[in-house]
């Protein structure tokens, strides 16, 4: 199959539209209290390939990223995982707020995970594409595969 032709490296809540989650691996998660930040490590898939006549199971272009929520607060965490995995079935950007001084608007964002959900606080997300998307039978990399648990900015082959 072809390489991916990867539209940006950089993706935003304006992007929010055009984005989906769906089964989607968070992989880790940690605060940066400093900065305001919250960060989350996961596989997203970027297509779903559907399968070819003699085929029975979807493809997909797969890459790991590092999604950024700027000015986080609120951050609630409520997963029930048997194995420690989370999987997103969707994300929400909702209830838009604009802040006392009215120079920042803020959301709700609430991913609703098959295992839970994890909602914060923020005023925008980056999410930051650290491989080229690979081609590959499952919807998220092993461990290894992926380079470990990362919170980079950079994109790396």
């Amino acid at each position: 199959m072809d390489k991916y032709k990867l539209e940006k490296t950089v993706w935003s809540e304006q992007d929010f539209e055009t984005m989906g989650w769906h089964d989607a691996t968070i992989w880790a998660m940690v605060a940066d209290t400093e900065k305001y930040e919250y960060a989350i490590d996961l596989d997203y898939i970027f297509k779903w390939i559907h399968p070819k006549n003699d085929e029975v199971y979807f493809k997909f272009w797969v890459a790991p990223v590092t999604m950024v929520f700027e000015n986080a607060d609120y951050i609630k965490i409520n997963i029930e995982s048997r194995w420690g995995s989370i999987e997103v079935a969707d994300l929400f950007m909702e209830n838009p707020q604009l802040s006392p001084n009215k120079k920042f608007t803020s959301h709700d964002y609430r991913f609703e995970c098959q295992e839970g959900e994890i909602s914060l606080q923020a005023t925008s997300f980056k999410m930051y594409v650290r491989q080229t998307p690979k081609f590959i039978s499952g919807q998220c990399f092993g461990l290894e595969e992926r380079g470990g648990i990362n919170f980079g900015h950079v994109l790396s082959d």
